[in-house]
């Protein structure tokens, strides 16, 4: 990109379930975060797909990104993503088609290929032993996109897919998912927020295996990225603490809603904890608008990246739109 000025912004939003709330309440938080966010400019809105997280109320994924496009008029709307071996192509393809159908030109299909939970819950999303590998997903892929074209001589159609095929992307966390989507020229959205130390090579192999296609003639890079913003450094460093906290519960295997940052400030760390926790949040950019931009300029010069997908897990949801409008406004 020739500058920062360039690069896009745009939000990944899981619908936390901060502690002492439901997950109710974090569905109509999303609805007015998307609102405010649509607002200030921000460029798509995607939604998660994990299970089994008392943390998270986004599970149910195309459900949400309905209620998303219904509530605001211009900001896209998709999966960041849709994880496609918990599910069959047909229903994806059925649903994505029916979103497209409502809202044309606003929704976007970001596909993964991991589990967005345990493997005792993968199957119990899966419904079989056998669907828990990943193995087949380029299979698994292929046999999505088909079914957003015609043809007349196969067997079973989705409905309304064919005509309402929305931009397809691939989403991923090391290599594999990089040289797909160049492959098949995609563009590709590379979890940094969770996988910073792959992030360089993956973007370097998407780059190199980059075939132009009907999508795209040349790459188009998105990368996730974790962000707090709040008026000063010391504050965003205070919102910012839970994410810690939650981290080391599923590390543990005992995930839990969103702590608020007293209960994160009252925890019993040890100094293996503090370490894998600093470890973990070491690529979230915490701090003031100014703190914010720097690491995001540095965040789209290193990468070269045309877009980034900012996810803010704060407790108090007042102080995560200010998170946004402080980042946007910077």
């Amino acid at each position: 990109m020739s500058s920062f000025s360039d690069v896009r912004l745009s939000v990944l939003d899981l619908a936390p379930i901060p502690s002492g709330s439901d997950a109710g309440t974090a569905l109509r938080n999303t609805i007015d975060l998307a609102r405010q966010t649509e607002r200030l400019g921000y460029h798509r809105y995607w939604l998660a797909e994990h299970h089994n997280m008392p943390g998270i109320a986004s599970s149910a994924t195309a459900v949400l990104i309905g209620h998303v496009a219904a509530a605001t008029e211009k900001i896209r709307v998709g999966s960041g993503g849709v994880m496609l071996p918990n599910h069959a192509p047909l229903i994806v393809a059925e649903q994505f088609g029916m979103l497209e159908a409502f809202h044309p030109g606003r929704i976007d299909l970001g596909i993964g290929r991991a589990p967005g939970t345990d493997q005792r819950t993968a199957l119990a999303v899966r419904g079989s032993r056998a669907a828990l590998g990943a193995d087949d997903f380029p299979q698994q892929l292929a046999e999505l996109m088909d079914y957003f074209e015609p043809d007349e001589h196969r067997a079973v159609n989705a409905v309304p897919a064919v005509g309402n095929k929305p931009p397809v992307w691939l989403l991923g966390s090391s290599g594999f998912s990089a040289q797909l989507a160049g492959a098949l020229g995609l563009p590709f959205a590379f979890a940094h927020h969770f996988s910073s130390r792959n992030t360089l090579p993956a973007v370097e192999l998407y780059r190199n295996s980059f075939r132009p296609s009907a999508t795209l003639s040349e790459p188009y890079l998105m990368l996730g990225a974790a962000v707090v913003c709040a008026e000063t450094d010391e504050r965003a460093e205070w919102l910012a603490a839970p994410s810690g906290l939650t981290f080391l519960s599923l590390r543990r295997g005992r995930p839990i809603p969103l702590p608020s940052p007293e209960e994160a400030a009252e925890y019993p760390y040890s100094d293996l904890d503090r370490e894998l926790i600093a470890e973990r949040m070491g690529s979230t950019i915490i701090g003031s608008p100014e703190t914010v931009r720097k690491g995001l300029e540095k965040l789209a010069g290193d990468t070269g990246a045309d877009e980034i997908m900012i996810t803010t897990a704060v407790h108090g949801h007042a102080d995560r739109v200010r998170s946004y409008e402080l980042v946007a406004a910077a």
